[in-house]
């Protein structure tokens, strides 16, 4: 036992060479893209803080009743809407949607083209298996961590790792759907001369965009629940006031910014679902 220990094998220090290389010799990539996200995520913020609180309620309501066609749905909205900005977090929750918002479009751009190729190539489908199995299972902590180093301090870190613990989602998801379109009805499609790229996207994609859209919600969900632990790496948003509520040891504090989570999560989840059917 002790000469088995003694011989460790350096899987950490040879993953730290690694990043410690990206760090000095592509270090110009990582401070573009942190450079473009962070102005990207500001421009967001601050383009929703600009329009009045009671207005944004107002709008996000509005749009969930013409998509649902659901007046509870647009008063839940309103009134859970409206006990955020009692409680003091409008600004914080602001944030957090931006925060959301951006790591689910990352999400969705990168993992809609992969579940995609993975459905159409059964030997890529085995080779990213095994990885997406280890991004859901390593503790998001540990994401922090290259994230911090690469990035710096800052909503980008929060989101990079946000977006390697999220995305397998929309890639398993998205790679189900394809994968079950049944086979009469692209043998159907064959037969009327479709070609593959008119079959992906009359049939295919169609046929799969239920779990399309259970991939974003679960995105969505996924990332709210990465919103404290980025702000671990000075993401803003509802993790910063739960992270000092912890070391303040404020359950007040920490069980308000905990229910304003949950609303935003609620919300999305309700108005990011497919709207029912209209007779």
């Amino acid at each position: 036992m002790e000469w088995l220990e003694d011989n460790k094998i350096p899987i950490g220090r040879w993953l730290a060479d690694f990043v410690d290389f990206l760090n000095e010799y592509f270090f110009w990539l990582f401070d573009g893209f942190t450079v473009v996200l962070e102005y990207v995520f500001d421009l967001t913020s601050l383009a929703l803080l600009s329009i009045p609180a009671f207005a944004m309620i107002a709008l996000i309501a509005g749009a969930a009743y013409w998509l649902h066609r659901s007046w509870k749905i647009s008063l839940f909205i309103v009134l859970s809407l409206l006990l955020i900005v009692n409680l003091g977090y409008w600004e914080d929750t602001m944030e957090t949607l931006s925060l959301v918002l951006w790591a689910t479009v990352l999400c969705v751009v990168i993992g809609v083209p992969i579940g995609i190729a993975a459905a159409h190539r059964p030997k890529l489908w085995v080779s990213i298996r095994p990885v997406l199995d280890m991004m859901q299972t390593i503790p998001t902590f540990v994401y922090l961590i290259p994230a911090l180093t690469l990035f710096g301090l800052g909503p980008v870190p929060g989101v990079v790792a946000t977006v390697i613990f999220v995305v397998p989602a929309p890639i398993r998801l998205t790679y189900l759907g394809i994968s079950s379109t049944p086979t009469p009805l692209i043998e159907a499609a064959e037969s009327f001369g479709a070609t593959n790229k008119q079959l992906l996207w009359k049939v295919e994609i169609p046929y799969a965009i239920p779990n399309i859209m259970a991939g974003l919600t679960q995105t969505i969900m996924l990332s709210l629940s990465m919103v404290v632990i980025a702000s671990m790496v000075a993401a803003p948003g509802l993790g910063i006031p739960i992270l000092r509520a912890i070391n303040q040891v404020n359950p007040a504090k920490g069980f308000e910014a905990g229910i304003a989570i949950v609303i935003v999560a609620i919300i999305m989840d309700r108005v990011c679902k497919l709207p029912d059917k209209r007779k």
